[in-house]
């Protein structure tokens, strides 16, 4: 590893241990939003310096107070109470969290981009203890935030907390996280170089930052791209703004944190790239009378009350623009089943617009160890050219074909007990679903199948990956007759020598007088 990449770690680190000297101050269920709040005051104050010793050096010290010569670099302006020189100063104050939520009030109010994401009053409300407070804001000092750029210090920070927090928290805490390894790897598969990217459940925003990143790493132009999203939890939703304005990534996530299904903040819009992990079998998502004729269910049975899965699914269709792919994570559950479940499961098939289902390995969620499947949907599967990113493709007639992949041993082990996909496994499973979409493949067993649709229908359209891909019995090269007779020669000496043995312990038994019936 590189000295600079051990420094930064710990940093992380650093900051985590900070963090926890926080306890018995707070729940460490608010860890993240105090030390993320922080994060982001640190971040927003180093570039506002930097551009207004830009704007100094340019000859333009007089428009240093005007925020316009800051919004037109995308740099978020900040009055002098704001900026994180003076909160340093005032640390040791006691009321230092009312001028932590003073600033970060001020800071909201003068930049519109910046509405609705940021904490409200939030660390007055706390009463945090101030010599702790003060310590975590010295550990964030030490920070050098635009060091290192081609490093995203800040956005590996968050990263980590947000990874950290979930495992702190445990289970059925967290839903706002998905895996890192898991993200890229559905960036991998449907590719969003340019256009709409949706996600309508998209927690702190990790979706939209590995997206980003996709691009960059395949050099595209993150411009090209418009972020829509969707978040129900409030103080969620302010982590997902706020993950995007570190990064300088402009996104769509609604005026206000809001249910996807009750009151979606996108009913017109075509996406198309969608990337989702939504919540696992949610109960009683919707009243018995409600959302029965609401239009993303148009053509397909009303989703059931018990399980929200399939509203999820339906809700994606009819986000999807007339070429839109989108890839999600659900539950293993929704693969098979009946009643209005397998109604919309067979009409989606039926609808050409199921092209690979991927079951994922167990242990890679912090808050489930439970197996998951990752569903590409697709809108358009004829033949077809089409340009992605630099590369002409050319893609074959898939209509009446779905892609079957079992990723159950794949994978690396790491925080001890999870599992994640490493680069080269990432580029591997891509790989196999792109040459299956332009030419036909090999179905290789305990790994992929092609699958027609007669063969589905003969499953009764079930797509539990399974059903389709080869099982290698690696008994079934045994001659069972020869085995058997092997085995009875074996027991044939067995007994043999336990017949021996008893004869022998009689000698024994004999030769010192004793008279012994075995």
């Amino acid at each position: 590893m590189a000295k600079n990449e051990q420094k930064e770690k710990a940093i992380e680190e650093t900051l985590w241990d900070s963090a926890n000297k926080l306890r018995g101050s707070v729940e460490p269920a608010e860890y993240k939003h105090v030390v993320l709040g922080l994060i982001f005051l640190k971040f927003a104050s180093d570039k506002f310096e930097e551009r207004r010793k830009k704007l100094i050096a340019e000859g333009k010290g007089k428009y240093v107070e005007m925020a316009d010569f800051y919004n037109m670099s995308n740099v978020f302006f900040l009055n002098e109470t704001s900026r994180w020189t003076y909160i340093i100063q005032q640390s040791k104050q006691s009321d230092i969290a009312l001028k932590i939520d003073t600033a970060l009030h001020n800071i909201e109010k003068n930049n519109k981009a910046l509405k609705g994401a940021l904490p409200d009053n939030y660390f007055s409300r706390l009463g945090l203890d101030i010599t702790k407070l003060s310590s975590l804001l010295d550990t964030i000092n030490d920070i050098d935030t635009l060091k290192n750029k081609a490093q995203d210090i800040v956005g590996r920070v968050y990263e980590y907390f947000l990874s950290k927090f979930v495992l702190a928290e445990g289970k059925g805490k967290g839903e706002f996280y998905t895996p890192k390894s898991i993200v890229n790897l559905i960036a991998e598969l449907i590719e969003p170089y340019k256009g709409i990217i949706y996600d309508p459940a998209c927690g702190s925003g990790g979706m939209f930052v590995q997206s980003v990143k996709f691009i960059e790493s395949h050099h595209g132009n993150k411009k090209e791209v418009s972020i829509y999203g969707q978040e129900y939890t409030n103080t969620t939703y302010k982590l997902a703004k706020m993950n995007l304005a570190i990064r300088d990534i402009a996104g769509n996530l609604g005026e206000k944190a809001a249910d996807t299904f009750s009151d979606d903040r996108h009913k017109d819009l075509k996406a198309d790239f969608i990337m989702a992990n939504p919540p696992f079998n949610q109960k009683d998502w919707r009243a018995e009378d409600e959302l029965t004729d609401d239009p993303r269910w148009q053509g397909y049975d009303v989703p059931p009350r018990s399980n929200a899965n399939y509203d999820w699914i339906l809700n994606m269709v009819s986000k999807l623009s007339e070429n839109g792919v989108a890839g999600f994570i659900l539950a293993n559950g929704a693969l098979s089943g009946g009643g209005d479940e397998y109604k919309i499961r067979r009409k989606l098939i039926e609808n050409n617009l199921v092209e690979a289902i991927l079951v994922l390995p167990q242990d890679m969620f912090y808050t489930t160890n439970i197996s998951v499947t990752l569903w590409i949907l697709n809108k358009n599967k004829k033949a077809q050219t089409r340009i992605i990113g630099d590369e002409t493709r050319n893609y074959r007639e898939r209509e009446c074909e779905v892609l079957f992949m079992d990723l159950r041993q794949t994978g690396e082990p790491f925080e001890k007990k999870f599992i994640q996909f490493n680069a080269q496994q990432i580029h591997d499973i891509a790989a196999t679903y792109h040459a299956w979409q332009t030419a036909e493949i090999k179905n290789i067993p305990e790994y992929c199948y092609s699958a027609s649709f007669d063969e589905i229908a003969k499953k009764d359209f079930s797509l539990v990956p399974s059903k389709y891909i080869e099982f290698v019995n690696r008994d079934e090269n045994i001659d069972f007759d020869e085995k058997m007779q092997s085995l009875q020669h074996e027991f044939a000496d067995l007994l043999r020598a336990e017949e021996q043995s008893k004869g022998d312990l009689l000698t024994v038994f004999k030769e010192l007088g004793y008279k012994i019936d075995l």
